[in-house]
């Protein structure tokens, strides 16, 4: 890996201002997707390390959440110039331990530090209330006060945008924060610690424990009585047990959980940007996203056109080694993934689902690359209708009218993202209005921006990520009731 700035390729944990090894030293390995070649062996850190982080963050907030929002902003801004002045290592990084193609993982980075930027600026507005005296001697004040210490798990598929769309308005509303990564890709997260430390965040404020046993992290994070908020993107799984165990320290949580979201082509749309918006929808980082386009329903009178349109824009897609320019499509994260794509595709031609292209791993194991797939003639009773695929696979359905296609899209548990193309506005706005989804894209398949809420409704969690909303989860409300006497 040729890094401009070799010390951005940490492999130990940070605690309290300190990159370390675990007590025991065992370390993890991190390899590359594209070939399975072992990148670095990093500190394999467990309870007693989290522990003892837990409690450098509690003594930590004592004195950080004293600072003005000025002060903190200041200090997140400087940790945003340093990643914009490191886009490039950063994304080498990202792209070798993820996989994702370059120019993915530079807008991610682009992505992630804008979140950084935008809570710098939020930092100094944390705005409270006067609310007119129930009685005439009594005034009453409202104020928002940071909640503590948040613990933040975040998943492999974008492993620095999800630390700091969590962290950034964590750190903006006075909280300090331990950061559990994904096992898969812990060293984005140390280079973010990196800058943090040159950035100038005190000892504590900023903490990640790199771990090979995640329910242990997790186990301890939740149940410890001193973090006061934990904020989980992953699989709606693994939530619901998060969940669970935070509920004996009644600690506020935030979920960012997994998705099915429909992709909705009417009859009166422009197939070209349908198309053009489908397979960015679908096929960034390899289809492995929260928000990825999942199942496709196209009116029947456009049906045939827009298949064949669609192939032939998958078919151009070129997959390979996320570090060549021509790429756009990256190997899967892990041998797990794709034989679970696999599993879809079978499930579906045993089914009677036609393959229009794709529908096969390339090369043999332990190859990671599945090529871009295009299934039709696709029906309920399939697993591609009701299972988040997480892969490169669009299996595209046929409705006849509106109700039909509310009707079908809505028929999941989950409720984080939905796509439609359209002209006819007043459709636009029925479809948008009924579909049961956090978000909805119209006329586009790219919807993540800093400045708007990101999360989903149902069993895709709750809470928002981003936007003038980002800060509430970080933030307790307290109300002031003063007697000022009679005069």
């Amino acid at each position: 890996m040729n890094l401009k700035n070799p010390k951005l390729l940490e492999t130990r944990s940070f605690i309290n201002g300190r990159f370390i090894n675990a007590n025991d030293n065992k370390t993890f390995s991190v390899t590359n997707p594209y070939d399975g070649k072992t990148i670095a062996e990093v500190a394999d850190c467990g309870q007693s390390e989290t522990l003892g982080a837990i409690k450098e963050a509690q003594e930590a907030y004592r004195s950080w959440k004293k600072l003005t929002g000025t002060e903190r902003g200041q200090i997140l801004r400087r940790w945003y110039d340093l990643q914009m002045e490191n886009i490039d290592d950063l994304a080498t990084i990202l792209t070798c331990e993820q996989g994702k193609p370059l120019v993915e993982s530079k807008g991610e980075i682009g992505y992630g530090a804008s979140f950084v930027e935008w809570f710098a600026e939020e930092a100094r507005r944390v705005y409270g209330d006067t609310i007119p005296g129930h009685q005439r001697d009594k005034r009453i004040i409202v104020i928002k006060q940071p909640i503590g210490v948040v613990a933040a798990i975040t998943p492999w598929n974008f492993p620095n945008a999800m630390i700091t769309r969590k962290v950034a308005p964590a750190l903006a509303a006075g909280c300090c924060v331990i950061i559990k990564p994904a096992e898969l890709t812990p060293l984005s997260a140390n280079a973010l610690a990196v800058l943090a430390k040159e950035a100038g965040f005190p000892p504590g404020v900023f903490n990640v424990i790199n771990s090979s046993t995640p329910e242990v992290i997790g186990r301890e994070l939740t149940s410890n009585s001193i973090v006061k908020k934990l904020s989980f993107t992953g699989s709606t799984e693994v939530g619901k047990i998060l969940l669970k165990q935070s509920a004996d320290t009644v600690k506020k949580v935030s979920l960012e959980l997994g998705g099915n979201a429909p992709f909705i082509v009417f009859d009166d749309a422009d197939l070209d940007k349908a198309v053009e918006g489908a397979v960015a929808a679908k096929y960034r980082n390899a289809g492995q996203t929260c928000v990825c386009a999942n199942r496709f329903f196209v009116q029947d009178e456009v049906y045939d056109k827009f298949v064949q349109k669609f192939s032939k824009a998958v078919r151009a897609q070129k997959v390979g080694s996320g570090l060549s320019e021509e790429v756009t499509i990256g190997p899967m994260i892990e041998e797990k993934a794709i034989l679970f794509v696999e599993e879809l595709v079978a499930n579906a031609v045993e089914r009677g689902a036609e393959v229009i292209t794709g529908g096969r791993r390339i090369g043999d194991v332990p190859s990671l690359f599945y090529q871009p797939t295009v299934l039709t003639n696709v029906n309920k009773n399939m697993m591609v209708f009701d299972q988040e695929i997480f892969g490169p696979v669009a299996p595209i359905f046929k409705f006849k009218d509106e109700d039909e296609v509310i009707s079908l899209a809505n028929d999941t548990p989950y409720g984080l993202a939905a796509y439609f193309y359209g002209k006819d506005h007043s459709r636009i706005w029925r479809v948008a209005e009924e579909l049961e989804y956090g978000m909805i894209g119209i006329n586009t398949g790219m919807i993540s921006t800093t400045v708007a809420p990101f999360g989903g409704i149902k069993e895709s969690g709750f809470g928002r990520e981003g936007s003038k909303y980002g800060m509430d989860d970080y933030l307790e409300i307290k109300y002031m009731c003063w007697d000022i006497g009679n005069g």
